[in-house]
């Protein structure tokens, strides 16, 4: 039987981590695959790093996992990881079980003071993993639906095309000199300070934190 066929999606029971009337935690994710699509291959290394309104840095998580038994490995990836060893041979340092790995990035989150929100670089690409992913070895998904793209957020903002948010064409004010390492939190950070720069822009912020 295949992963998908035993997934069953579990919502959010909102609570200390996500009740109404919580401040919203951007998480910023990044993750680390052998493969583009969640189900036939394995996500190698997960980052994520949360945020408050204020841009504060809330906390950090970070976890290689062992590949999934009988998911494949994507040729192009693999090529891709062939240019990037030490980037490769930091997700696969003391890699664990899926299994342990999820239930504790999942009392993580719920340990955060608020309400998280998933934020990703692009979202559709880390999203679909971080969600098969917490639903098959954690049976449950914190995050419900509340993801943010930051790429869609930029086109909102700049009032730009969406090819027109890579992060080279990025306002200059708004990256900071941070190198993009392939290391999944470090990843994570670079970006979740990226989306913090971009909400202290949105009109009004600052009188609504």
């Amino acid at each position: 039987m295949s992963y998908f066929a035993r997934v069953s999606v579990q919502m959010p029971a909102y609570g200390h981590a996500a009740g109404a009337g919580m401040d919203e935690i951007y998480v910023s994710v990044d993750i680390e695959t052998d493969g583009p699509i969640p189900g036939l291959h394995s996500m190698l290394s997960l980052g994520a790093a949360a945020f408050g309104r204020d841009g504060r840095l809330m906390g950090c998580f970070s976890a290689n996992l062992q590949t999934l038994p009988g998911m494949s490995q994507d040729v192009r990836t693999m090529a891709w990881w062939a240019t990037q060893p030490e980037a490769w041979a930091a997700c696969r340092e003391a890699p664990e079980p899926s299994e342990l790995v999820m239930p504790r990035f999942v009392a993580w989150l719920k340990d955060l003071p608020g309400r998280p929100l998933c934020v990703a670089y692009p979202a559709a690409f880390d999203f679909p993993f971080i969600q098969f992913y917490l639903n098959e070895f954690a049976g449950e998904n914190p995050f419900g639906y509340g993801v943010i793209d930051i790429r869609s957020h930029a086109m909102g903002l700049l009032g730009c095309d969406y090819r027109d948010t890579r992060k080279e064409r990025l306002p200059a004010g708004w990256l900071e000199p941070l190198a993009h390492t392939h290391v999944a939190l470090d990843d994570a950070l670079e970006q979740g300070r990226l989306f913090c720069t971009m909400l202290s822009c949105l009109p009004g912020r600052s009188e609504r934190s």
